[in-house]
């Protein structure tokens, strides 16, 4: 009996990923393409839809030749939450799209937050705070700083929504990206038309919104030109890459904490029901099956860290690996290894695009502390790795408040270093797996998204049996004590640090 496939893509930051995968769970083809991010001033972050399309056309062509076309079953997508892509009236693209990484909001974040009485009023409107990464600021921002623009504007749309736009020529997002605007209601799953009424927004700019398996249109015979996938082919809605990338690593009921290393990163965990923010300093939204929601909180650079570092102080580590043929990235980490936890007393702060979770504050910049003359390349390769890891904990930490975690999923593309998954168990003091599909990372997640929504899984729980267990790494009980002293310094770093980034954003650094 011939396989279904199904194909997800993943419209990421740094690139779009396209992979197809049969109803056993085996990819059987990938690509990855590349694009460019621009930062027009310190703390921006923008990129041209165009690019994105562009991408995911020239990685559609590769991987549909690698299976039948006629045995394709559906698509669906995983993208990058919070950007605005402004559309005008023709849903051509209005200006560049404003990313979730992105720091220019916070003006217009204080002051919904002051309009809804306070950051517990916003909570009773969508259960969330209004962050500087979400797309409701960017809104509010374009309606005072950009008026020509604003007025052009008909619809927004989230990245990975333009794509699905592209293929269909249908407008909408779904649930799990709405949430992420900040002017989404996720206890009932619908816009929260009181808040954009208070914030004097047109109702008519909020696109349909859909549950993540539901049908979002077919392929169009343009789009089937473009990308050589079959023409009226269904396309599923999708989901927001950070919270479909843990339902692609199998994170769907309570317990297990769901850890990604990605360009940021992110901890998670499944809820069976709606649950109350605690205190606002998480983010739920809706997960990717009508009866799921999903706790949540990101760090902003993580594996993004790990990567400027990689391409700024590691020039002569990429050279050398190039010349002996293997990555830069085994080469760092062979020299992490020569170090110990705590990494000789030296601490990454990774906060290189400000930071959202446990400190919303678009001020805060990265740092090296303890740097002496016994430092050596290996402890500050270590550092960033345990940084990063320092600032996934305090995430955890919060998650624990709603439930208590026995394991944790991790995925990324930190994820594939034997290093890095030992630091995370040993600092989260759990154990850690990574899935069968933890290397496709929300690609993987469109792609059970899709099967739910074609039929060839019933619903999200039935597909994710289809993967399993790769790799598990039990925490080192002997690495604790040096952990969390380690973990003590990185604590109070922010604090002690908080007076310098704001002088410093007052200087405009």
């Amino acid at each position: 009996m011939a396989h279904k496939y199904l194909i997800g893509i993943d419209n990421g930051t740094s690139g779009a990923k396209c992979i197809a995968v049969d109803e056993t769970g085996k990819v059987a083809a990938s690509a990855t393409v590349e694009y460019p991010l621009y930062t027009p001033r310190p703390g921006w972050a923008e990129q041209k839809p165009e690019d994105w399309w562009n991408a995911v056309a020239e990685g559609l062509n590769k991987i549909v030749k690698c299976v039948p076309r006629d045995a394709i079953a559906g698509v669906s997508f995983s993208g990058q939450m919070h950007g605005l892509v402004a559309l005008d009236e023709a849903n051509q693209v209005i200006r560049p799209a404003i990313l979730w990484c992105d720091q220019r909001t916070q003006k217009q974040c204080d002051w919904i937050t002051e309009k809804a009485g306070g950051a517990q009023g916003l909570l009773e409107y969508t259960n969330n705070a209004m962050l500087t990464g979400y797309t409701g600021g960017k809104l509010l921002w374009l309606r005072e700083e950009e008026p020509d623009n604003f007025a052009k504007m008909r619809r927004f749309i989230c990245p990975k929504d333009y794509i699905r736009f592209q293929l269909t020529g249908e407008l909408a997002t779904d649930v799990s990206d709405a949430s992420g605007t900040g002017f989404f209601n996720t206890r009932e799953r619908r816009w929260s038309d009181s808040l954009i009424e208070l914030a004097g927004l047109p109702r008519s700019i909020f696109p349909d919104v859909l549950e993540s398996c539901e049908r979002a249109g077919r392929v169009t015979r343009e789009a089937a030109q473009a990308t050589g996938l079959p023409e009226g082919l269904p396309v599923y809605a999708g989901g927001g890459d950070a919270v479909i990338q843990t339902t692609g690593a199998g994170l769907i009921e309570p317990g297990i904490l769901g850890v990604v290393i990605g360009t940021a990163g992110n901890v998670s965990m499944g809820l069976k029901g709606y649950a109350d923010n605690p205190g606002g300093k998480l983010q739920m939204f809706c997960n990717n099956a009508p009866d799921l929601w999903h706790a949540f909180g990101c760090t902003l650079t993580a594996g993004g860290a790990y990567r400027w570092y990689r391409d700024t102080l590691c020039e002569m580590d990429c050279a050398v690996a190039r010349h002996l043929g293997i990555n830069a990235y085994d080469a760092m980490g062979a020299q992490a290894e020569r170090s110990r936890p705590g990494s000789n007393g030296v601490v990454f702060l990774p906060y290189l695009t400000g930071e959202r979770c446990p400190y919303p504050d678009p001020n805060a910049r990265g740092a090296f502390y303890g740097l002496s003359l016994s430092t050596s390349r290996g402890d500050m390769n270590r550092a960033v790795m345990e940084g990063v890891t320092y600032s996934l904990r305090q995430v955890g930490d919060l998650m624990r408040t709603l439930a208590t975690p026995e394991k944790i999923y991790v995925s990324g593309g930190g994820s594939t270093s034997k290093l890095w998954r030992q630091i995370v168990a040993d600092v989260f003091r759990l154990p850690v797996y990574t899935m069968s599909a933890a290397s496709e990372g929300g690609a993987y997640g469109a792609v059970l998204v899709a099967g739910v929504g074609a039929g060839v899984w019933k619903d999200l729980r039935e597909a994710a049996g289809v993967l399993r267990v790769e790799t598990s790494t039990e925490p080192n009980p002997a690495n604790y004590a040096a952990y969390e002293d380690s973990f003590g310094i990185y604590a109070r770093l922010y604090g002690a640090l908080k007076p310098v980034f704001d002088f410093g954003a007052e200087l405009g650094y």
